[in-house]
């Protein structure tokens, strides 16, 4: 398994990339925006993405959006190819677009949105810490990026400070990352998200 930074000769697996994050989405029935292949071969041509290719089959990928000036980068799109799922393969890529985000942008916070608990407790694993929309990019490109998650509505019903997504931040200039110093607890973050539901469904139906 090769686990590398893409560039223009990872072009033909754009639209195998769109699918998959696609597909994922239908089978988890959980928000997650879609990504058109022209937007994939964007983040492949200029290096802001890592693939995960099995000799020459797709295995997996994420990319680097970059937000504010790059003041804040976002680690989005991380997927991995229904075949190598429960092989650990997902956290090896979440590593590798870390560290490149932290080379190509040594100042910059790294941020995401997700309401996936593995993708949680891999961004808590390196450092990031749960934290309100309002300390995340407040670049409206950004947030024009939620219009195809399911989700989007509840969204923009509270403001954009609100959703089922929880946001975390890792911030290079605290002291206090602490990768490896104690373990996320699961059910933090599963009442965490079932508290959001209760009150956003209460919302709508006022």
């Amino acid at each position: 398994m090769k686990i590398v930074v893409a560039n223009a000769s990872h072009l033909k697996y754009a639209q195998i990339i769109s699918e998959t994050i696609t597909d994922s989405a239908k089978v988890r029935g959980t928000g997650i925006a879609k990504r058109t292949p022209e937007y994939i071969a964007q983040r492949l041509r200029n290096g802001n993405a890592i693939i995960a290719l099995d000799d020459d089959k797709f295995a997996g990928f994420c990319y680097i959006e970059v937000w504010g000036n790059k003041n804040f980068v976002a680690n989005s799109g991380l997927i991995v190819h229904p075949d190598y799922r429960g092989e650990g393969l997902a956290s090896k890529i979440k590593q590798r677009i870390f560290e490149l985000s932290r080379e190509k942008f040594p100042d910059a916070k790294i941020f995401g949105i997700t309401t996936g608990l593995p993708v949680m407790k891999m961004n808590y694993a390196l450092g990031y810490k749960p934290v309100t929309f309002s300390e995340l990019t407040d670049d409206p490109d950004f947030w024009k990026g939620c219009q195809t998650c399911k989700n989007f509505d509840i969204l923009t019903r509270t403001e954009q400070k609100m959703c089922l997504c929880t946001g975390m931040l890792y911030d290079p200039k605290e002291k206090n990352n602490h990768p490896k110093a104690e373990k996320i607890n699961s059910k933090t973050f599963q009442r965490l998200r079932s508290i959001k539901e209760s009150l956003l469904i209460k919302k709508k139906e006022k």
